[in-house]
């Protein structure tokens, strides 16, 4: 069985790694396992975990990673939405899709590892999950017709999901809280990208799915 370790920015994300990509890597010999960024180390001993808020303190968890000799790749899922300041510094012009390229260079770049696999979502997590407006109405209690057409009018707004843009007031999850003031992520997350299905979702979004690839390349 092929290790691959991933380091993730939230309970969201460990559990969309275990709950929707695992079933479908490990029939291929593939284990992704997760582990949530440090975000916070006191002298007691005890961590904080959670949160894209530091560039060093997720590079030092990386470097952890990568001296498991077991582990064949470790990659990340972290949102490209909110970067921190002490990322590492890239330039690119044009689409969002050359951004975030760029930024992944850059990363890659940083860790100088063969074994590392930078990702980073576009522009949030939350943008995979536009990849079924009915999905997202269905699981948050809201099916009426209303409410449906307004997550497709997002949704319509824009090429792929991952387009949804990173304004302060127009990411992916701030659309959603305006719409379902009881979104939370970590509970609904996993439960809407399991009804919209892993298909999908790399049908709706093209770097998510390559990233996806790579790591079936394995």
């Amino acid at each position: 069985m092929k290790r691959v370790l991933i380091l993730v920015e939230g309970q969201t994300e460990e559990r969309f790694v275990k709950d929707i990509l695992n079933p479908v890597f490990l029939p291929q010999n593939i284990v992704l396992i997760p582990t949530i960024v440090t975000t916070k180390i006191v002298r007691s001993g005890g961590r904080f975990k959670g949160g894209w808020v530091s560039y060093v303190k997720a590079k030092r968890d990386l470097q952890k990673l990568l001296c498991d000799t077991n582990a064949v790749a470790v990659t990340t899922m972290f949102d490209f939405y909110g970067l921190p300041q002490d990322f590492p510094t890239w330039v690119s012009s044009g689409t969002c899709y050359k951004k975030v390229k760029a930024a992944e260079q850059a990363f890659a770049s940083d860790i100088n590892s063969p074994k590392f696999i930078p990702y980073l979502q576009l522009h949030e997590f939350e943008g995979l999950l536009f990849s079924s407006p009915e999905a997202i109405s269905d699981t948050l209690g809201h099916a009426k017709t209303i409410i449906l057409n307004a997550v497709r009018n997002i949704r319509n707004a824009f090429a792929t999901p991952e387009e949804i843009n990173e304004g302060d007031e127009t990411h992916p999850s701030k659309r959603l809280l305006k719409l379902f003031p009881s979104y939370e992520k970590v509970p609904y997350g996993s439960l809407i990208a399991q009804r919209t299905g892993l298909d999908t979702i790399r049908a709706s979004c093209p770097h998510f799915n390559a990233w996806v690839s790579k790591l079936q390349a394995l």
